[in-house]
Formats: structure tokens, sequence, C-alpha cells
């Protein structure tokens, strides 16, 4: 069962990567004062937020590689984080929308009043306070997707609901299995939890949503 979590761990915590690159880039160019930035940035997320997760998975398992031959022996850990990565990078991209564009108008023009170019006024003044913004939603996307890496189960990844199916299969002691399977994602998505509300606490902007005053 241990190794079974460990799997489930290293399926989230690769996919959160993803996710968050993704996201980031994403986000920021559906913020960008160009139509064709937009664009893809809108492309994107509509994509892969308007499609069940369950069939990217199969999608990138069984069409992807089809595609595109260098993935045909790519192992499934690997397209699963992929296809999770991708999945969730859709609705970051959202949350980094939203927090860049809750912010005045006036940083934009004041980080390219004092001279910075527009990515030095993303990366310096924008994104740095964005984040700070954004913090309490992306602690419910680092919980979720610990909880969707459940579904890597369909393509024979060995990680805890697969664990949970062949214990109970081979014992019939479904109860204290699906009991013990259970705690564990509630135990990773707690310390997740608990781990991004002491991130919030040092990062909270006062004045600004969940921030004080």
């Amino acid at each position: 069962m241990l190794s079974a979590w460990g799997w489930t761990l290293s399926v989230a915590a690769c996919s959160w990567i993803v996710a968050l690159a993704f996201g980031v880039v994403i986000g920021t160019l559906r913020t960008l004062p160009s139509r064709f930035a937009v664009g893809v940035g809108s492309v994107w997320v509509e994509l892969f937020r308007n499609i069940p997760l369950l069939v990217q998975i199969f999608l990138w398992y069984h069409v992807v590689p089809a595609l595109v031959p260098p993935l045909r022996s790519a192992p499934s850990f690997l397209l699963v984080v992929f296809a999770l990565g991708f999945f969730t990078s859709a609705r970051i991209a959202e949350q980094v929308r939203a927090g860049i564009q809750s912010l005045p108008s006036g940083q934009r023009m004041a980080g390219l009043a004092i001279g910075l170019s527009l990515p030095q006024t993303y990366r310096h003044v924008i994104l740095p306070m964005a984040f700070r913004i954004i913090v309490p939603p992306l602690t419910s996307e680092a919980m979720n997707i610990i909880k969707n890496s459940s579904v890597a189960f369909a393509v024979s990844i060995s990680e805890l609901t697969l664990f949970a199916l062949q214990a109970q299969e081979e014992t019939a002691r479904g109860i204290e299995i699906y009991l013990a399977v259970t705690t564990l994602y509630m135990v990773s998505a707690f310390a997740v939890n608990r781990v991004m509300a002491l991130i919030e606490r040092r990062v909270r902007v006062p004045g600004f949503a969940g921030g004080g005053r």
C-alpha cells in the first residue's frame, strides 16, 4: 500500500509541476494586449477544461501516441502526468488570469512608466502580486490534483485506487482496504492544505481578498 501511495504522490507532484508551468504561461497570455495571444490562451483553456479528465487520460494513452510516434514508447506514467497536468493547467490559467485582472491597472502603467518593458513589468510587478492573491484557489487545485490522480488506475498505474481494486479482489476485505486508502487520500490532501495555508499566511497582501487589513 505504501508503494501505491508513493505512486499517487508521484503522479500528483509531477502533474502539479506541469500544471503550474503551463497554467501560468496560458493565464498570462490571456491578459496580454494581443488578440493572437489571448486567442491561443482561450483555445487552450476551452480545450482542456471542456473534456472530462478520464477521456483525456484515454486520449493520451490510446490516441496521442498513434499520432506522435516518439510518444509510442513513452511510459504510462508520463502520459498520465501530461493528461492530468494539462487538465489542471486550464483551471490554473483561469485563476492566474483572474489574479492579474484583479490588480489595479495603475500597477502595469507604473511599471511601464519607470522604463520597464512589458515582459519586465509582468515579471517584476504584476505576476508576484497576482501569485500572492491566488494562493487560496491554488490550494484547492493542489488538493484536487491529488484526488484526481486516482484516474491513473484506468491505464494501470499502480496508485492507491488500483491497489484497492486488486487487493479487494484478492482478499475480499474491501471495507478495511477502502477505509485505509481513503485515509491516505485524506492525509495527503490535508497535508497539502496545511502547507498552502502556511504559504498563504506568509504572502497575503493586505487590502486584497483574504489578505486582511
